[in-house]
C-alpha cells in the first residue's frame, strides 16, 4: 500500500482551506484518510502571512515508515524546515517561443 502525504481541499467557493493527511495514494482527494497531520491555510490572514500548522513528530514518523509527501506537501515542509527544501522545478513556456517565427 503505497502511502501518500497530501492535501484535501476544504472551505467554500473562492476561500479554500486545506488539511494535509496521509492516506492510501489510490484513494481519492478528499476520501478515506489514515491520519490528519496539519492543516494550511493559503490566504493570508491580516498579518500577511499564511498560516501552516503541522504536527512534526508524526509527519517525521510517517516520512520514516515510507511515505511520500506530494510536490505541494513537499514544499510546505521544506519551507518549515522538516525535510530539505526540494528542487524548483522549471516551468515550460507556454504558446510560441519569442526565437521562433510563427508558421502560417
Amino acid at each position: 500500500m503505497p502511502v501518500r502525504i497530501r492535501l484535501a481541499r476544504f472551505g467554500r467557493k473562492n476561500l479554500p482551506f486545506y488539511r494535509i493527511f496521509v492516506a492510501d495514494s489510490r484513494s481519492p482527494r478528499d476520501g478515506k484518510h489514515l491520519e490528519v497531520v496539519g492543516n494550511y491555510d493559503p490566504i493570508p490572514g491580516k498579518d500577511g502571512n499564511k498560516h501552516v500548522a503541522l504536527a512534526v513528530p508524526r509527519i517525521k514518523y510517517w516520512l520514516s515508515v515510507g511515505a511520500q509527501p506530494s510536490e505541494t506537501v513537499a514544499r510546505l515542509l521544506g519551507q518549515a524546515g522538516v525535510i530539505p527544501m526540494p528542487p524548483q522545478r522549471q516551468s515550460e513556456q507556454k504558446g510560441p517561443k519569442k526565437d521562433q517565427k510563427q508558421k502560417r
